[in-house]
């Protein structure tokens, strides 16, 4: 099946380009100030599309909840203490960072 359903697609190419990665790995973004904090609560891709599509709306109802937001030092340091697993996606200049919840 084809679909040239542009939102649809985005989506499909955010899905395909989410990745698991280490804090360590992504700190960089921190410290150059691109990562993004996306709560668990969250779907990253759906985060990821709103973001693309440039939603303020919904965007800002996610900073005010504080679901989406800049990452603090502290959280960061936990993180990397923690060697935490996180999910992540590219909306540039953006990376997304999801915490990985462990059980």
């Amino acid at each position: 099946m084809t679909t040239t359903d542009p939102e649809l697609l985005l989506r499909a190419k955010l899905e395909g380009e989410t990745a698991k990665a280490p804090w360590r790995e992504l700190q960089r973004f921190f410290a150059s100030g691109t990562a993004i904090y996306v709560a668990p609560a969250l779907d990253l891709v759906e985060v990821a599309a709103e973001i693309s599509n440039n939603n303020e709306t919904q965007i800002e109802t996610w900073q005010a909840s504080g679901e989406l937001g800049q990452i603090s030092d502290a959280l960061a340091l936990e993180w990397y203490e923690a060697n935490a697993l996180m999910w992540s996606v590219v909306v540039r200049p953006w990376v997304l960072v999801q915490p990985i919840l462990q059980d």
